[in-house]
């Protein structure tokens, strides 16, 4: 890492908190896409795993009335947590180059998808609950592998017709849940503690991105809403798919 790496990465972690802040997902995924260029994942994962845990269990306390329950533990949590176990424990015997690539291309399927069908003003079809069930199983399975699971559970909730602050409440509790769990595991796997300076290090930051994504949060209508969440994965999507990285 050269000098000015910590520095640059602490701006990606501000710009990503503060994303995730407005849309209830997205922080890791892009930090971890940006900070890839300066460190292996296997690193910074230790790092943005627990403090992702902060700024959501603010979000899902202070929004607790929001929480779509039923969704969140009969439809969401059951799926995602089998993904998210089998994901970690899988990822030591797959190619994660590999991985990365695939993800990255459907995010920018995904998204190129909805951002066209909004400019269309297309309805959404109804999806049958065995296929929901499925893609909450691979966010889960995403999840497990990179801790981004957002985009595939994202997806899986097109056509729940959640209104913005329930959609950003419900996906919050559902990182708060699954990477407490993670950090668990890197605290078992002997990962945690090594990681825990940068981590104490980076967390002023979460203040700053909590404060500016609330604000944000409140200034966009429903439509904006949804178009920021497909750009911000079009973006994510190209920067998993980025062939570069710094010496």
């Amino acid at each position: 890492m050269t000098a000015l790496a910590p520095y640059a990465l602490g701006l990606f972690i501000l710009l990503a908190y503060t994303l995730e802040a407005v849309t209830g997902f997205g922080s890791i995924v892009i930090a971890l896409s940006l900070g890839a260029l300066l460190l292996p994942i296997d690193q910074l994962l230790p790092v943005l795993v627990p403090l992702n845990i902060g700024m959501t269990g603010y979000l899902a306390w202070q929004h607790r009335a929001q929480i779509d329950l039923t969704l969140l533990l009969g439809s969401i949590l059951p799926g995602m947590l089998v993904g998210t176990l089998l994901g970690y424990w899988l990822l030591p015997w797959l190619d994660a180059g590999l991985l990365k690539r695939g993800f990255g291309v459907l995010i920018l399927w995904f998204a190129g998808r909805e951002l066209w069908r909004l400019r269309r003003a297309s309805t959404l079809p109804q999806r049958p609950a065995w296929l929901t069930r499925l893609i909450t199983l691979g966010a889960g399975l995403s999840h497990g592998l990179f801790a981004s699971g957002g985009p595939l559970l994202v997806f899986g909730l097109t056509g729940t017709h959640l209104d913005k602050a329930r959609l950003r409440a419900t996906l919050v509790s559902v990182w708060f849940t699954l990477n407490s769990l993670l950090t668990l595991a890197f605290l078992l796997d002997g990962r945690l503690i090594p990681a825990l300076p940068q981590v104490l290090g980076y967390a002023p930051l979460l203040l700053l991105g909590v404060w500016f994504g609330e604000r944000l949060h409140r200034r966009f209508d429903e439509r904006h809403f949804r178009i920021a969440i497909y750009i911000l994965l079009l973006a994510t999507g190209i920067l998993l798919l980025a062939p570069w990285r710094l010496p």
